[in-house]
């Protein structure tokens, strides 16, 4: 987990200090307002710390892999709303798990002198749905809960309709309960940073 925690801070200090330095410059790079796009984009996922108790210990979780798409559009010269659909998924000591993550914000898009590249900052709401496979074999649930996320990027524009995209996310939850039959057999904690690069197309 060390080389897992350096990469998460490497990652996040590379994006926010690129999104401050471009954000110092004068308004004047690429607007969406009034424009819609699709994303796609695939990458890491480091869960938190899973202390879910199953009658013998703490339940640690592996990094993973997370990928998805969504809509965005353009409300005006800096916000934008978009919609998310991505799945993560990921081992741990006692079976695999897979969450899907159905997310809801907006974006706050800087502008900034050189028009090709965007960088923005985001926030919104998280609906959390969550499969666990034991490795047991055991038939157990995992509530859906909702959460909030927070996340900063950077598009950067090789045409007026075609962008690259690299992201950091952050996603805050609270612990939702695993069951069994309907009893409560432990606690997953499905809070996660992600690191992911994709591409934007815009329509008009």
């Amino acid at each position: 987990m060390t080389i897992t925690r350096v990469l998460k801070q490497i990652s996040t200090l590379a994006i926010l200090a690129g999104t401050l330095s471009l954000a110092s410059g004068v308004a004047m790079a690429e607007t969406i307002k009034g424009r819609v796009g699709v994303s796609g984009r695939i990458g890491f996922q480091v869960p938190a710390d899973n202390e879910a108790e199953f009658g013998w210990g703490n339940n640690k979780t592996d990094t993973g892999l997370v990928g998805g798409g969504g809509l965005i559009y353009g409300i005006d010269g800096n916000w934008a709303a978009e919609v998310d659909l991505s799945h993560s998924s990921f081992d741990s000591d006692t079976g695999d798990f897979g969450v899907s993550d159905i997310s809801l914000g907006a974006q706050y898009r800087f502008r900034v002198p050189d028009r090709k590249v965007v960088p923005y900052l985001g926030a919104g709401l998280d609906i959390l749905i969550t499969d666990y496979d034991p490795y047991d074999g055991a038939s157990l649930d995992v509530d859906t809960c909702l959460g909030a996320h927070v996340k900063g990027g950077v598009d950067y524009f090789v045409t007026r309709d075609l962008a690259l995209t690299a992201e950091a996310k952050f996603v805050l939850a609270p612990d939702t309960d695993i069951t069994y039959q309907g009893l409560h057999t432990g606690d997953f904690d499905p809070s996660s940073f992600s690191g992911t690069i994709g591409v934007r197309y815009f329509f008009n």
